[in-house]
């Protein structure tokens, strides 16, 4: 059986680990595991940017003469 997904997007996850991660160890970004954090929470946010404007552009301009 499949796991069943929480109510956290992956970007949001992410955010709150990066976050904890930052406030116990008090220390400057050299860590490599927050340095992996930071880069996976790039991608994911990247991966959310390029499929909205995906999501535009296949629109077109039906959605501009509606509004």
């Amino acid at each position: 059986m499949a796991k069943k997904p929480t109510g956290d997007s992956d970007e949001i996850r992410l955010k709150k680990k990066i976050s904890v991660r930052a406030n116990d160890e008090k220390k400057v970004s050299s860590d490599p595991a927050v340095r992996s954090l930071r880069k996976r929470l790039k991608r994911v946010q990247r991966k959310r940017r390029a499929l909205s404007s995906r999501k535009k552009h296949a629109a077109g301009k039906q959605t501009e003469t509606k509004a």
